[in-house]
């Protein structure tokens, strides 16, 4: 068997039915949902996490074809691998990484894929090049690009960089779905948590035009008696 079929088996061997069920239902796989048709060994994160430590030695291309598997935990070890190998990438490796991560977008379809593999990815390799591919995918209209976008700016703001977490933010927030606001307010969150004033400031600004989510999410660490201010104060 190659890698694609090994990992593949391994990973088979470790789900479950019941958590399988679970796992439908809470990444929204039914008819009309944004998860609509994707499939579920029954995995918990952390064993999938640990395949994938045991297989990160793979080429980068072998990690690539993973994303075209119909299961769901299949696609997050190709993604988890990506970001193993991301970590120690001489820069002709890490550009085809992310190069390998930015061509499959459309298969890293479901929240969980992105959060746990666009900040290890996109957010190392940018961290010291140009950032212009974040507000290309912000443009996009693939609801994954979007969220690529702003979620990868979790590597930055560990940093202490945070100006394309507002930027991105500012763009994002006439977004039309859910996804994007709790993830724009979550990284909003962790800016404000570097720069409180800076968060305090943009709020300010912005609280009247951002969704009720992004809002919520963004102020969850105010004092309480403000946090219930502002969101009296917002519209939406």
């Amino acid at each position: 068997m190659n890698s694609y079929d090994d990992i593949t088996a391994e990973l088979s061997a470790l789900g479950s039915e019941e958590k399988r069920r679970v796992l439908q239902r809470f990444f929204k796989t039914g008819e009309g949902q944004y998860g609509h048709g994707d499939r579920f060994m029954g995995i918990p994160v952390p064993v999938t996490r640990g395949v994938a430590k045991k297989h990160k030695g793979i080429t980068t291309a072998e990690a690539g074809a993973l994303l075209a598997s119909e299961w769901h935990e299949v696609r997050l070890c190709g993604l988890l691998i990506m970001g193993e190998k991301m970590k120690k990438a001489a820069p002709g490796e890490a550009r085809l990484i992310y190069d390998t991560y930015l061509a499959n977008t459309a298969r890293i379809n479901n929240w969980d894929l992105v959060d746990l593999s666009a900040p290890q990815v996109v957010g190392t390799y940018l961290l010291d090049r140009p950032h212009d591919d974040l507000y290309r995918l912000a443009g996009s209209p693939l609801l994954w690009d979007n969220r690529i976008a702003i979620v990868s700016t979790f590597t930055f703001i560990k940093k202490g960089l945070l100006d394309d977490t507002f930027a991105l933010a500012l763009r994002l927030m006439s977004h039309s779905h859910e996804l994007i606001h709790k993830a724009a307010g979550w990284m909003l969150r962790e800016a404000g948590k570097r720069d409180f004033d800076r968060l305090h400031a943009f709020v300010g600004m912005h609280h009247a035009e951002m969704p009720r989510t992004m809002l919520r999410y963004a102020i969850e660490k105010y004092p309480e008696d403000e946090r219930r201010r502002v969101l009296d104060m917002g519209r939406k």
